[in-house]
């Protein structure tokens, strides 16, 4: 977003934020002083309209590429990239199912209203408890992780008189998105189950995979009934190419299964990880052109193997919420530093940092900063945003032009929060957490309020 020039900056930023010929910029009709002075900072700000689009945009794409190839598809946001009872509610309105990743999730939507059919339920380590309480709400899949929890599943369904219905999770060896961390679908990490036999020492033949020997499994216990096959590759994926080889696997897994039980199942799961724009000039990965590339080739690969086209479904949950938020802080010291090298980088000081946005620590994740709440003419300075923990690790934006004259007071914004932000927040040296605000036409409402001190000591039994 350049300091000189109004109107919509593009992305990384929400469709709703404009700047105006003063400089201060607006989220959806209402400016960031306004949001500064009733809300505080920090602040997560999280644009309705632009969720709501992007959730419609996905749930056309696919519905629409689907269908061209005799298929149908439902589309789960992912709701471990942000939560609350008002974004459940946003994208069951936009005709979204929800998938959660533990009892606290699950918790959240079923008290926003989403019925139990229209969840899934995944974790790679699922209590009982959370086990017990998706199949007495009558929540749709549950997708199981490991040989142990189709036991634990099967125990539990059995001790209520009922049939779970669930998707068994393969490993297919395909590497995608960014950080090794959020690549979940290679053989050395704690997600699913291999598709890959075991290679014997002595020369045997090899056995059944992890994946096939599960599957086996779920068939032969009367309490689970087989939705389908889960696979899940990585995340910030901007290259659909690796969707398609890894939903070829997982039909050929399918197929094979049908040819050694004559149980076809009826689902297959491809899994979210759809990237998105998080510098200017990134490009993220469009839904239409995922969705029609995704089509063809599984339509492709089940002619070849002569079997009908599954049920599909998708989880996108980055791709949807992640560019509809914004972080907004104050910012208090600026610090110039020379380097090594001669040049002077400038340190931005802002009232939060890794406990609202902990992943340029934990992953290295690049993000972008502007001075939201004026115009100006001065030159641009190499800057780094950090924030105020007591860790020189806390860094919000590892490297950013931003106007020389920056100074304490300004109000600085970082696109692109909307996932993982509110949702990894920590209260490390005792911050509290930011609020979720929601904006839309003009108008601002708390979704979840900010922590206080009082809520720290209310934990603390000592």
């Amino acid at each position: 977003m350049s300091t000189g020039l109004p109107g919509y900056p593009g992305e990384p930023w929400s469709r709703g934020v404009r700047r105006g010929e003063d400089g201060v910029v607006e989220v959806a009709g209402v400016g960031v002083h306004d949001l500064a002075a009733e809300h505080g900072t920090p602040a997560y700000v999280l644009d309705e309209a632009d969720f709501r689009a992007r959730a419609r945009a996905y749930r056309t794409a696919f519905e629409t590429a689907f269908r061209a190839v005799g298929s149908d598809v439902d589309v789960y946001y992912a709701g471990k990239a942000l939560l609350t009872v008002a974004v459940a509610r946003w994208a069951r309105e936009e005709g979204l199912r929800v998938d959660t990743a533990s009892g606290g999730e699950l918790a959240v939507a079923l008290r926003a209203g989403v019925p139990g059919p229209e969840i899934g339920l995944h974790g790679n380590n699922k209590s009982d408890a959370e086990i017990g309480r998706a199949l007495d709400e009558g929540v749709g899949r549950i997708i199981v992780d490991s040989l142990v929890e189709v036991e634990r599943v099967a125990r539990l369904a059995g001790e209520r008189g009922v049939v779970a219905p669930v998707m068994v999770r393969v490993t297919t060896g395909v590497h995608a998105g960014g950080h090794e961390y959020i690549s979940t679908a290679h053989e050395d990490q704690k997600f699913g189950l291999s598709i890959a036999a075991p290679r014997p020492t002595d020369g045997s033949a090899a056995g059944d995979s992890p994946a096939m020997t599960a599957l086996l499994d779920v068939v032969a216990r009367p309490e689970l009934h087989l939705l389908g096959i889960h696979s899940h590759i990585g995340s910030q994926i901007l290259d659909p190419s690796g969707f398609e080889v890894a939903a070829r696997a997982v039909l050929e897994l399918r197929a094979e299964l049908a040819a050694r039980t004559g149980v076809l199942v009826d689902e297959v799961d491809i899994g979210g990880g759809y990237g998105i724009a998080y510098l200017p000039g990134e490009v993220a990965l469009d839904p239409e052109r995922v969705a029609k590339d995704v089509a063809a080739a599984v339509d492709a690969v089940a002619a070849d193997l002569g079997t009908p086209l599954p049920r599909f479904s998708i989880e996108p949950g980055r791709a949807i919420v992640g560019p509809a938020g914004l972080t907004l802080y104050t910012v208090g010291t600026v610090k110039p530093v020379t380097l090594d090298d001669g040049r002077v980088r400038t340190y931005v000081s802002v009232d939060g940092g890794m406990s609202d946005n902990i992943r340029p620590a934990l992953y290295a994740a690049q993000y972008h900063a502007e001075v939201v709440g004026r115009a100006s003419e001065a030159e641009p300075v190499l800057a780094r945003v950090v924030g105020k923990h007591c860790e020189s690790g806390d860094i919000v934006v590892h490297e950013v032009q931003l106007p020389g004259d920056v100074r304490a007071g300004d109000l600085l914004a970082v696109p692109a929060t909307g996932a993982y932000g509110r949702s990894m927040a920590s209260n490390y040296n005792l911050l509290t957490r930011p609020p979720v605000v929601a904006v839309r036409d003009g108008e601002s409402r708390v979704l979840v309020r900010r922590e206080t001190v009082e809520d720290l000591l209310a934990l603390d039994e000592g």
